[in-house]
Order: C-alpha cells, then structure tokens, then sequence
C-alpha cells in the first residue's frame, strides 16, 4: 500500500438534477457521489426545471443545496434571451454565468446575438462566464470574450479542432479558460457504438484522434470538469434517451491511472482538479484532504455507487488508485466509501474578495 494525501478536488461542471429531476438525482446522492469520488467542493449547473435563471430559482435551489448537501457546493445563474439584468443584479450569490450556445437539453439555449451580447456587456468581468459552444460557435463565444474583455470558461471540450483552436487563441492572449471531461479523454465514437444510448452525451464522444488531440494538448487545458449529468437506465432506454453520464466517482480513479501509465504529473492532476477550479473561479477552497492508496487497483463497477442512477459508461475498466479518506473541516466525510457526515453539512463556497 502506498498513500498519498492530497487537498479535496473540486468539480466545476455538475448537473445534480435538484430541482426538477430528482428522480435520478439530487444534492443529497450527488454530493455522497462526490466525497466518495475525493471531490469536497461542485459548481452546479443552472438547466434545472424550472431554470435557475432568476432570484426565486436561485433561491430554491440554495434552499434545496443548504438541506440536502454533504460537500460544499456553488450555484450558477443560466443565460436567457432577457435576464441580462436579473443576473447582474444576482451574481455575488453564483459562481458564474452559464451559456447555451449550441444545441443541448433544456429551455436555455441562447439564439439571439444581441441578448449575447447584453450579458456580456452586464456580467461582472471578474467572474466567468461558462459557455457550451463548438466549432464554429467556439470561434465566437472567443471572439466575444476578445472584444468585450471578458473572462469566458469553455466547457467540455471534446475536438481536436476547438482545442487547437484554443491554443491558438490562448497564445494570443484571449481571456479564455477551458476543461475537458474524462469521458472525453478515456471514451471513444467506438466506445459510444459499444455503449448505444449509455454512451451519449453532448457534445458527442468523438474519434480516437480527437481524444488523442486532447492529451496531446493537455498543457492548455486548465480543468478537468466530469459533466456529472445522471439519467436513469429506464429513461436512456427510451425512445428519446437524454444525453449525458455520470462521471463523479469515477473521474479521480481514471486520472490516477493515467498518472499511473505516465501520461500525466501527480502536480498537474492537483492544477486542474483543485489549483486551477480554485484560480478561475475566485474560491476560498474548503479545509479539506483526501487519502488515496495510489497502489490499489480495481474495476470500475456500478455496484456500490452512490449516484442515483447507478450506472457508468466505464463499468469493466481497470484503474489505479481508490479513495481511502475524506476530511472536510476537520471532519472524517467519507471512508472507504461510507459517508460518515449527514445532508446539510455541506456549505455554500465563499470566494476571494
């Protein structure tokens, strides 16, 4: 047994469900799934049902977050065509603004330039604003970033073409920050036909070369995010199966093994699942530690989860590495997968003046 003790990561993109979608998740089994993964902090996204899109959503889900949370926990406004305002007038209660620029699952995706626009003349430019976009929508949403001066944050960025593309923007000097997910580094198109509908989810899996594009240009990355979005099995097996996976138990297993195989620094898996969270998004990160026996290697399995929907697109993969120990102020959270604190013990997150 060899054990490594490092600060408790932190996971910038989750879809915890709650409300509206309890059903296969909520903050209570979402946040277990956390410390259970070696995750003491999310940053939950606002497509919820209803959108957390002004001050009475926000409100209820900080309600719903403060009952039910193990971890700590922020909350992001969503973007729509009119709230540009209303959000202003909200962001020191979110860790940041989220944008729907391309096709994706929910009520917010934004079409109208001009409201785009709005929200990136109003909201604060020392928070970022966290942008679903690809392609052709990603040249823009940097070319906005550019000319207004704004802090934007590129979510789950999953083609060789948008990570050159970043590149070439970051070494120009675009305030621009980027993640991508281990789905995207670890799964495949192949792996998506192998998987039907418990392997879809946006953007897409791509190529072998768009995942091997991503790890070759892993240095301009500055996080990895896993887009924690349970579905059941029953609605991935209907006639419309809705994209996404869970990714929070499983995230840290996976980027130790790669570290394991070389093909990353223990340092650099702390850059993007604490440093770098913590830097982009102006946190105070909670007084936390997690123990890791780096030498103990299992197969990934469904058995035992404590995500709702209790499943995973990596179900059969050998990994490196198991959380052993989760201390969160000054508390035992989790050991061996027992979560040892109750629903409400998490904390909003508090962020740098």
């Amino acid at each position: 047994m060899s054990i490594l003790h490092l600060p408790g990561l932190i996971d910038i993109h989750v879809h915890l469900r709650d409300p509206g979608g309890t059903h296969k998740e909520d903050f209570a089994t979402g946040t277990a799934a956390a410390l259970a993964g070696g995750i003491v902090a999310v940053l939950d996204m606002p497509n919820n049902t209803p959108p957390v899109t002004d001050a009475d959503s926000l409100h209820a889900k900080l309600a719903a977050a403060e009952e039910k949370a193990h971890c700590d926990y922020g909350l992001y406004l969503g973007a729509n065509e009119s709230n540009a305002d209303t959000v202003f007038r909200l962001h020191a209660e979110a860790c940041g603004l989220k944008m729907y620029l391309d096709q994706t699952y929910g009520p917010l995706r934004l079409a109208q330039l001009s409201a785009v626009m709005a929200h990136f003349r109003r909201w604060p430019a020392h928070l970022p604003i966290a942008v679903h976009a690809e392609g052709l929508v990603l040249a823009g949403a940097i070319a906005l970033a550019q000319a207004h001066n704004q802090r934007v944050h590129l979510c789950h960025v999953s083609r060789a073409a948008d990570i050159a593309l970043i590149r070439a923007a970051k070494e120009r000097g675009a305030p621009i920050t980027c993640e991508v997910t281990p789905h995207h580094l670890f799964l495949t198109a192949a792996d998506a036909k192998r998987l039907g509908p418990l392997g879809y989810m946006k953007p897409t899996l791509g190529t072998a070369a768009d995942r091997d594009a991503l790890w070759a240009n892993l240095d301009v990355v500055d996080c990895i995010a896993t887009d924690h979005a349970p579905h059941t099995i029953a609605e991935k097996g209907g006639e419309n199966p809705p994209p996404g996976v869970p990714g929070l138990e499983t995230a840290l297993p996976l980027m130790l093994t790669a570290v394991h195989e070389g093909r990353l620094s223990l340092e650099r898996l702390v850059e993007l699942m604490h440093d770098n969270p913590v830097r982009i998004f102006g946190l105070v990160p909670p007084d936390s530690e997690i123990e890791i026996d780096t030498t103990a290697q299992h197969t990934i399995s469904r058995r035992g989860l404590h995500t709702k929907c209790g499943w995973t697109p990596f179900e059969g993969m050998l990994v490196w590495g198991q959380v052993r120990k989760v201390a969160l102020r000054g508390k035992l959270a989790c050991r061996d997968g027992d979560i040892l604190i109750p629903p409400g013990f998490g904390q909003p997150l508090r962020r740098t003046a």
